[in-house]
């Protein structure tokens, strides 16, 4: 059973050892991780006021997702499993295309074919996610090993939830990715429930770090709501990917203070005393007393930076809003270099019959989860 790594309590007190960053570069992450925590309710808001049609917040995990990508380099890989947008927007993805993407509008570069919260950025090798849980486990080994047989400086990161780790994809991809000696890096966020199933109910073993054991690898437990822990675990990991000894499993231990979705009601599972606890773990209050501390966030600073915040992401919904629907065109792109005579068929009496009945609207029906 490995040792629950810790570098801040949550007192917002050094009790290990920092990675050496600067002053400018520890603000940097406060700023990201305030970002997650501002879009998601801006995005949560906008859902229940029927704008947008799905969220997967990350309240209370802002930590484990900012701290654990930001060990990553621009070459690296990220392989999502539900909640790592916002890490994606650190690593480049355009606030913009974010937003788009949440209202599958004609600026979505997903072309309205995802879900929304379903992101994808090629420019920072950000691949689309699926809602099946853990496909993208063997996608991203697969990725990974690809990138060792050409000789690039690549590590993938493949992040999945506790629950993936019941998947056929979590075993072969660990077994497949230790085999291959690949370079990539397991990240199970542990944020305690898949859905409405206790992290306690989905394994015997004593912490979901033994698992990589039996796989050949090594693994790290860490306080997921300590961002400096996650961060150093991570570029531990990394660096050992990157220089070709395999892959590593990192478990970053966090609580999902909201439900597992817009859709979904945690009332009707878990006890409020234990999200109570949680909420005075809160990662961003933790970490803001530490930069206080340190002389780095000045008395008042984070309404500051949270105003700005809200300010960039309210500029972009307006924005995203007013963008054109996506074009109809899209539905016979992109599968073949020129539509083919049976999809023109298609798509012309799909028009007709659009032309005839009007655009259609939206439904009432339950969305899912």
């Amino acid at each position: 059973m490995s040792q629950r790594i810790q570098l801040i309590s949550p007192a917002g007190k050094p009790v290990g050892d920092l990675p050496k960053l600067s002053d400018g570069r520890l603000k940097d992450l406060f700023t990201h991780m305030l970002r997650v925590r501002v879009t998601d309710g801006r995005m949560l808001t906008l859902q229940r006021a029927g704008r947008i049609g799905f969220v997967g917040t990350s309240t209370g995990m802002e930590a484990a997702q900012i701290g654990s990508a930001a060990a990553l380099e621009p070459q690296d890989w990220l392989w999502s499993g539900l909640r790592e947008g916002g890490a994606a927007v650190m690593r480049g993805l355009p606030l913009a295309e974010y937003v788009a993407q949440m209202y599958c509008n004609a600026n979505d570069t997903a072309k309205g074919r995802q879900m929304c919260n379903h992101f994808q950025h090629k420019g920072t090798h950000y691949p689309s996610w699926s809602s099946v849980i853990g496909t993208q486990i063997p996608h991203g080994v697969g990725a990974a090993l690809a990138s060792k047989q050409r000789g690039e400086d690549a590590v993938h990161a493949i992040y999945f939830g506790d629950g993936a780790t019941s998947s056929n994809g979590f075993h072969s991809g660990m077994n497949l990715a230790a085999v291959w000696k690949v370079p990539a890096v397991f990240v199970c966020v542990n944020n305690g429930w898949a859905i409405s199933v206790s992290a306690k109910q989905q394994t015997a073993a004593h912490s979901y770090a033994d698992k990589a054991t039996a796989y050949g690898m090594p693994a790290a437990t860490v306080d997921g709501n300590d961002v400096l822990a996650c961060y150093a675990t991570m570029r531990a990991a990394v660096a050992r990917a990157r220089s070709g000894d395999g892959p590593s499993l990192v478990v970053l231990e966090t609580y999902r203070m909201m439900g597992h979705s817009s859709s979904d009601d945690p009332t009707k599972y878990r006890d409020e005393h234990e999200v109570a606890e949680w909420r005075g773990k809160d990662p961003i209050e933790r970490f803001e007393h530490f930069l206080s501390q340190k002389g780095v966030l000045a008395k008042g600073e984070r309404s500051t930076i949270e105003a700005a915040l809200t300010a960039e992401v309210d500029q972009v919904i307006r924005e995203q809003e007013a963008a054109a629907p996506m074009a109809l065109k899209t539905l016979v792109e992109d599968v073949y270099a020129e539509v083919p005579d049976h999809l023109k068929r298609q798509y012309n009496h799909f028009i007709e019959v659009a032309e005839r009945h009007g655009d259609a609207q939206p439904g009432d029906g339950a969305f899912p989860l």
